[in-house]
């Protein structure tokens, strides 16, 4: 069985959990990636993650810290009248660590909190790469997208990056696409820098203030980097082998029905 812990106490996911075993990949009754997908795989692990006790680790929580699947980052892109050509809408974020507040203007959109020093944004992967850009910059990629609302989550909350003790990117992958390097070169600062300033030249010096003041610091002190779930899993195994036990399986099962 597999068990989510939160805060001193089980809950347990009676009618997901009683899916599981039952899915026959001759005869489904649903898509098997229904449930065993990147985004529950992701919450499973964030979420024991934040009652874990461990420190130290991409995925550590902070004190009065939570965590928010699909939560709306703002962009610097948004739309400035109506049938802008150069817009973007917001960035889904398929996990996030930190302090914030989530729905203070659309249900899911996420705001800083006024005194927050912990930011971690993750994205989720199995056997997929990162998209590769945005209707009228193609070359945007998700990397480079997300560093940037990172930027501008700060920039509407007026955090300065100096202020965190941890700001992160990271892509949660198998371990296989991470040494094939899948994503090494959209991970790479430089290339993200590049392609950022190339989404603002044609906006005519617009902003050029908040690439200088708010995108190139969040860049400086931002860690990115790719972490692999089998090394997370080696985590739970260490900390929690009960848990380790069931997550594992589930993890396996995941690869199976997304290769």
């Amino acid at each position: 069985m597999l068990y989510i812990y939160r805060k001193g106490y089980i809950v347990f996911l009676k009618s997901f959990l009683n899916l599981l075993p039952n899915i026959d990949p001759e005869r489904p009754h649903f898509p098997p990636t229904t449930l065993y997908n990147e985004g529950w795989l992701l919450r499973l692990v964030v979420d024991w993650f934040s009652s874990s006790g461990i420190t130290e680790h991409p995925l550590s929580f902070p004190k009065d810290g939570h965590w928010f699947s699909e939560a709306r980052l703002p962009s610097a892109f948004l739309p400035r009248f109506k049938g802008d050509p150069l817009a973007e809408s917001h960035t889904n974020a398929d996990g996030v660590i930190g302090h914030f507040t989530i729905g203070s203007t659309g249900k899911t959109d996420l705001a800083l909190m006024p005194d927050a020093t912990h930011f971690v944004v993750l994205e989720a992967k199995l056997y997929s790469g990162l998209s590769k850009g945005v209707k009228h910059a193609k070359y945007y990629d998700q990397a480079a997208r997300s560093v940037a609302c990172i930027a501008e989550v700060l920039s509407r909350a007026d955090r300065k990056p100096i202020s965190f003790s941890q700001l992160g990117f990271y892509v949660l992958a198998p371990s296989d696409q991470i040494e094939s390097k899948t994503f090494t070169s959209h991970l790479d600062k430089q290339s993200i820098k590049d392609k950022v300033k190339k989404r603002i030249n044609p906006y005519d010096r617009e902003l050029d203030e908040w690439f200088k003041e708010w995108f190139e610091p969040t860049l400086g002190v931002i860690d990115i980097q790719s972490i692999s779930w089998e090394s997370i899993l080696d985590i739970v195994k260490e900390k929690d082998s009960k848990t380790s036990d069931s997550l594992q399986k589930y993890y396996l099962q995941c690869l199976t029905f997304n290769s």
